[in-house]
């Protein structure tokens, strides 16, 4: 009997799974979305095309339906968001200012700024929505149920149903379904979805396990120590939601702009409309006809056409070269970045131990020892064996091997006979603690100081042969770190691993500092610390612990091999694993950040010219629509520029 592996559903994370499953449609609204602002897009240039061709009332029958097929999603948004918040928004202004257009008889230019705003929208509700596929991938890592004993008797339970002091079982490849301590057994189990370190943790009776972790070899009862709703992994999906639902500064700024401007240009407008009748004598319909067009040059049409065409060209740009960005946003963010934390397994290095080091007893025969040890080995799914056999597979076929009684002793190595000799390999204390430190002059001792994993290899009684295995860093790592740090910015690592592994990665690897033993919530507090110091930090990781520190950061690069939380968490993907190309996006980003200066200038001294010109009566509705127009296609290929 074993236990379910499905995902696991608490309360908060059932609703979500709930919504989605119940609600399959909403899944795909952004694409609705999108797809809906690129028809009206097409209709819009249609109809322009046809005008010569057409009856008037067809052509304003097909400007009508580009409205509302463009505007529909957007003014539901403002009009709700309005009812809500009981104040207006832009999105109130661009319905406002199409449907003054259109007015006074420029269907045209009204479609196309409902068409710009719908286009743009659409793309923030995509980058919005990608957040919530992250909490659902952390679903799929703990078991639903568990295999509970109860005097004597296995029964299969759901999680939540565990109670404290339970004690459940669990297998060699299983998943452990709740926090708990060891009460009988041991095994080696991989804790990367909690701490990220490659190499296997030796548990044992009284040691603490986590949800999520997997054990490799030997079967465990556990006692239950926390509920499921209360467990670390829990903490981690709570930390990623949390993280995800702050908002910006900027973000934050907008908002608060936002119903000011509004009203501001709405009161503009409804002065206009009479002010000029009563005080400086001009007709009614002189003054009405100027409010419109007022309306229509001081929407935020060229303003939100400075920053998407080039974010657009620059994310196209980026994406060519390996560096996938979420949203516009975390382009901007990045070139003000003033410190990056990195993970170390999997980011900084390659994320699986290697052979090293090797020392054979000058009595043996190197090949003969290393095809022994390879062919031991081959069977075992453990990550120290799986690098043993991978240093080996040279040799294996060398020699004729007669192996046989292959024994795993959990958590501590595993033991063989070799044409009737007995081999063990695995840690000191598992082939005698003196004679394995005693070894080629005592170098596991030197050889550990520098954040190497150590096993041993005996013979009969004799130590034949030392691995030494270490998680290696990236070929592209140091010159990585060396570059941003040219640039000003400060490094740091961010690790579960032990302080001497941490500080010999570090020193390889050129960081600046490091912090050592960090759990999902640890890393969370320093990255939340660094904001403080250093006010705008990255963060760059790859596993399912780093997913809290992601989200926390002002921005989340993740590697492209990384887990799927990591991936959906993050707000920059790095698809080639190749650390140098943040440098390269940095140097884009601060180009990108330029040219949205360039045109955000351009584009507000445009309107302020055309609105002094509107009301000095120099420019009419034709003139002002060419202008206001004629900057916003100016700013776009300006934005444009970035695709080079």
């Amino acid at each position: 009997m074993t236990t379910n592996s499905k995902t696991l559903h608490s309360p908060r994370s059932h609703t979500f799974k709930s919504f989605f499953a119940k609600n399959p449609f909403r899944r795909f609204i952004v694409h609705i979305e999108l797809i809906a602002a690129l028809f009206s897009g097409l209709l819009i240039l249609i109809t322009w095309s046809l005008e010569d061709t057409i009856s008037a009332t067809a052509w304003v029958i097909l400007h009508l339906i580009a409205f509302v097929i463009g505007g529909y999603a957007k003014a539901k948004e403002g009009i709700q968001e309005t009812i809500a918040n009981r104040d207006l928004n832009v999105e109130m202004l661009m319905i406002f200012a199409a449907i003054g257009s259109a007015s006074i008889g420029y269907w045209t230019e009204g479609a196309i700024l409902i068409f710009i705003f719908a286009l743009s929208g659409a793309l923030e509700t995509y980058t919005l929505k990608k957040s919530d596929k992250a909490i659902s991938s952390l679903m799929d890592l703990q078991p639903e149920q568990a295999l509970r004993i109860t005097n004597g008797q296995e029964k299969i339970v759901p999680i939540s149903e565990l109670k404290l002091d339970d004690i459940i079982s669990v297998r060699a490849g299983e998943r452990i379904p709740a926090d708990g301590v060891i009460v009988k057994g041991e095994t080696s189990i991989d804790e990367s979805a909690i701490t990220g370190e490659s190499v296997p943790v030796s548990k044992i009776n009284s040691n603490d396990v986590f949800a999520g972790t997997v054990a490799l070899d030997g079967s465990i009862s556990i006692k239950i120590t926390k509920h499921a709703d209360e467990t670390l992994f829990q903490k981690i999906i709570q930390l990623v939601q949390s993280a995800q639902e702050e908002k910006s500064p900027s973000q934050l700024f907008i908002e608060r702009f936002e119903g000011t401007y509004v009203k501001v240009v709405l009161a503009a407008v409804a002065i206009m409309m009479f002010l000029p009748y009563f005080i400086f004598g001009w007709s009614l319909s002189e003054s009405i006809y100027r409010a419109m067009i007022l309306l229509v040059v001081a929407s935020p049409c060229a303003l939100v056409a400075s920053i998407m065409p080039a974010t657009l060209s620059a994310i196209s740009n980026s994406a060519k070269s390996g560096v996938l960005f979420k949203g516009g946003v975390h382009v901007e963010n990045l070139s003000h970045i003033k410190a990056i934390a990195f993970d170390k397994t999997g980011t900084l290095t390659n994320g699986t131990p290697e052979v090293t080091d090797t020392y054979v007893h000058t009595d043996w025969e190197k090949e003969k020892v290393f095809a022994i040890a390879g062919a031991i080995e081959k069977e075992s799914i453990h990550p120290l064996a799986k690098a043993i056999y991978a240093f080996s597979t040279d040799y294996t076929n060398v020699h004729d091997l007669n192996i046989h009684h292959v024994t795993t002793v959990s958590g501590h190595g595993v033991s063989a006979y070799v044409n009737d000799e007995t081999w063990e390999i695995g840690k000191a204390g598992f082939v005698g603690e003196k004679d394995a430190f005693n070894f080629h002059g005592g170098v596991a001792k030197q050889l550990a100081e520098q954040g190497k994993t150590i096993v041993f290899v005996k013979a009969n009684d004799e130590i034949v042969a030392l691995y030494a295995l270490k998680d290696t860093i990236r070929n592209n790592t140091k010159q990585a770190i060396e570059t941003l740090k040219k640039h000003g910015v400060h490094t740091i690592m961010l690790t579960g691993d032990n302080e001497t592994t941490a500080k010999a990665i570090a020193a390889e690897a050129g960081i600046d500092h490091y912090i050592a033993e960090c759990l999902p919530d640890e890393k969370v507090n320093h990255v939340k610390q660094l904001r403080t110091d250093y006010e705008n930090v990255a963060m760059v990781g790859d596993g399912i612990n780093d997913a809290p520190a992601l989200a926390s950061a002002n921005l989340g690069i993740a590697m492209g091999k990384g887990t799927d939380v990591a991936l959906e968490t993050a707000d920059v993907v790095l698809m080639k694993n190749d650390l140098s190309k943040i440098t390269n996006a940095i140097n884009l980003s601060g180009r990108m950040n330029r040219i949205v200066k360039q045109n955000v200038v351009f584009s507000l001294s445009v309107i302020l010219l055309l609105i002094a010109s509107n009301f000095l009566q120099i420019v009419d509705l034709p003139l002002g629509v060419i202008g206001h127009e004629g900057s916003t296609i100016l700013v776009i290929l300006n934005g444009l520029r970035l695709l080079k």
